[in-house]
């Protein structure tokens, strides 16, 4: 059995966010699922969240990661430290763009594009109107990570507020992993 870790952005993801929905589906059919809120996340600090997930990840061991918004950013930054496990697979959504410059999380900001995700597999999953990052800057971050890309027509931010609170690609692309 697969051991899936959701990692939220800025904020949290509660409902009807999609990846608390997904966190219900996978429990409702007896999966192994981490979806911890970290740390103070409506004024985050990037050290202690960086901490935090390495905690998370020694002691839950997960195969599969998925990180929406700024845990894109965490990830990354987590990357280049060099401290992270390996994962079977990764699931990037809606990082935001290295030109980031809400004071809130200015520090996250910029992000080093990692040459190692610590993953076998990767996917990034961006939308052609995210307020964060631009379509040029999500093609220019997917060609330097080298992994796959599937671009969302009109989902915005793919949160709760773009219509994402059921996500049922989600739940088939952890179930392709299982």
């Amino acid at each position: 059995m697969q051991k899936i870790l959701l990692l939220h952005g800025w904020g949290g993801s509660d409902y009807p966010h999609w990846q608390s929905w997904l966190a219900g589906e996978v429990a409702k059919a007896y999966g192994c699922i981490c979806f911890p809120l970290l740390h103070n996340p409506h004024f985050p600090s990037k050290k202690r969240l960086m901490r935090q997930i390495l905690e998370i990840m020694k002691s839950f061991a997960p195969d599969t990661v998925i990180c929406h918004s700024l845990a894109c950013t965490l990830w990354f930054h987590l990357c280049e430290a060099g401290e992270i496990p390996h994962v079977r697979r990764l699931l990037l959504v809606a990082p935001p763009a290295n030109s980031c410059h809400i004071g809130t999380i200015r520090k996250f900001f910029p992000f080093p594009i990692p040459r190692d995700l610590h993953a076998k597999e990767a996917t990034l999953i961006t939308s052609t109107d995210d307020p964060y990052m631009s379509q040029e800057e999500a093609k220019a971050l997917q060609k330097s990570l080298g992994i796959e890309m599937m671009v969302l027509e009109d989902a915005g931010h793919i949160n709760d507020k773009s219509g994402f609170g059921p996500w049922p690609w989600a739940l088939e692309w952890v179930h392709k992993g299982a």
